[in-house]
């Protein structure tokens, strides 16, 4: 396979999950982005964790989707993060979010 069939394929790739994503997020009520991944779910809970003396967070989500190429199921019923990076969560108003070409 060439570089440039790899960059094909990638870009072929990237286009689907982002229709896959733009057919999806109206059911979901919450977006959440870590260091590593950014996911669409119906509830969220952060904790702030600090047994070892660093503080470190602990995201769970239920009825998930992950923006992940390369993930062969992206819907996950439970989600499970821990990290030591920012974790950004922003609830979804129906009204107020518009996915670009959502009316293609």
């Amino acid at each position: 396979m060439s570089s440039e069939d790899l960059e094909r394929y990638e870009s072929e790739m990237e286009l689907a999950l982002y229709r896959e994503y733009r057919d999806v997020v109206t059911i979901f009520k919450y977006v959440v982005e870590t260091d590593r991944r950014f996911y669409l779910c119906n509830q969220v809970d952060v904790k702030v964790r600090s047994e070892t003396g660093d503080a470190y967070f602990e995201v769970s989500m239920n009825d998930a989707w992950v923006w992940d190429i390369y993930r062969p199921a992206r819907f996950a019923k439970t989600v499970k993060v821990l990290t030591f990076k920012d974790v950004n969560v922003e609830e979804l108003q129906g009204s107020d979010f518009k996915v670009p070409g959502a009316d293609d």
